[in-house]
């Protein structure tokens, strides 16, 4: 692993982050095994923490749905860092992270890096912005809004919440924390996009100012953090002003924003190794605010990666014979299949189901997983858009097509 870092405060840097990722399983909330939890879930792993007194705790108020909203408190010092996260209920990777960090707190009080973060900043955790959403696992509130729409508005009581206590601690920093298509791609590449960052744009025309190059310089720290484990797989989140959104608007009102979006990795469905990832990065990031050595870091890192596309599959079959009906002939095709996490109703358990979203020429796409069927004969009855494919027979095609 060869560091990307020049000056000596950004080989520093390196030597935390590395060692932050190397002890991470000492660390990591053991009970998180699945990505899928709810408020109540989480209540119970922070009730671990009670008897420590590591974080104060703050009602903010309440979900549509009457779930209470609060804010976790740690910290002595004069920079404050608001960090939020779960605004989309099925987004929750950077929850987990964030209970990770809260146990590196816990347990390495005495650690460099823990007693230089809670010296310097004092931060302000809101854990799951839209508990009603994660009760569904599902992107929007119980009202059916989208809160990350709701900046201007407020008509959900969860914008309202943000708003406020963004306007109460008035932060000098934010981390607006996400998850991403987990098939986004860096760039051009067939690269899976891990994570992407966005310093947001405050206006149409993407102006920078003071508040918004602190977060470029932020988020170049992240980015370089994250090039050290996972390079080629880190990219940028779409730029466009959307004057609905929080990051925008809360970047707008003043705080440092950087946007975390947490995307895909292989064999990683329930987000484990990228939960690992925004762990490193967030602890590194807030260590460098506190030491303020993100001043010196080197905007090139942020700047210059790629933007997210999408150039990826869940699956691809290349190179198959598709025999549509008997008056055409067969014709060589790539299969594009997506797999997606649906409800069964009956069983209460959550299954895949594959999709074939593509047919044709996918020389320009990866996949997750790809296999070359070598000419194998299929029935267009089976395999035509939209066609629903049940897990099982997705692999089947894999391993016997």
């Amino acid at each position: 692993m060869s560091s990307s870092f020049s000056s000596a405060e950004a080989q520093q840097r390196f030597v935390v982050a590395r060692e932050l990722f190397e002890t991470y399983a000492t660390y990591r909330m053991a009970e998180i095994v699945s990505r899928r939890f709810t408020q109540a879930d989480m209540l119970g792993w922070l009730e671990s923490f009670r008897s420590m007194n590591l974080f104060t705790t703050t009602p903010l108020g309440q979900s549509a749905e009457g779930r209470t909203i609060s804010l976790l408190r740690l910290g002595t010092g004069s920079v404050k860092v608001l960090l939020w996260s779960q605004m989309h209920g099925d987004e929750p990777t950077a929850t987990m992270a964030l209970l990770d960090m809260l146990n590196f707190f816990a347990r390495a009080g005495d650690h460099t890096v823990s007693r230089t973060i809670l010296d310097a900043l004092s931060l302000l955790i809101i854990p799951m912005a839209n508990p009603d959403g994660a009760e569904r696992f599902q992107r929007r509130t119980a009202q059916s809004i989208d809160m990350n729409r709701d900046a201007l508005t407020l008509e959900t009581p969860e914008a309202h919440i943000l708003k406020e206590t963004r306007d109460a601690y008035q932060p000098h920093f934010g981390f607006n924390l996400h998850d991403q298509d987990p098939r986004y791609t860096v760039g051009n590449s067939k690269n899976v996009s891990a994570v992407a960052l966005l310093a947001p744009a405050f206006d149409e025309s993407r102006s920078d100012n003071d508040i918004r190059l602190a977060a470029k310089n932020v988020a170049s720290v992240f980015a370089s953090v994250m090039q050290e484990f996972i390079p080629g797989h880190v990219s940028k989140y779409d730029d466009a002003f959307e004057p609905r959104a929080f990051g925008d608007n809360i970047q707008k009102w003043g705080t440092s924003t950087v946007l975390v979006e947490s995307g895909g990795w292989p064999d990683d469905r329930e987000k484990m190794f990228v939960r690992k990832l925004n762990y490193v990065g967030l602890l590194a990031s807030l260590h460098a605010i506190a030491t303020g050595t993100y001043q010196q870091a080197n905007l090139i890192a942020y700047e210059g990666l790629p933007f997210n596309t999408k150039y990826l599959y869940d699956v691809i079959l290349r190179n198959a014979q598709l025999k549509t009906n008997d008056q055409v002939p067969a014709v060589r095709v790539d299969i594009g299949i997506n797999l997606e996490e649906e409800s069964n109703v009956e069983s209460g358990r959550v299954e895949l189901v594959g999709k074939i979203v593509d047919i044709g020429d996918l020389s320009i796409f990866g996949a997750f997983q790809e296999v070359d069927v070598r000419g194998a004969l299929l029935s267009g009855r089976e395999i035509k858009i939209d066609q629903r494919i049940s897990a099982e027979r997705v692999q089947a095609l894999l391993t016997k097509p």
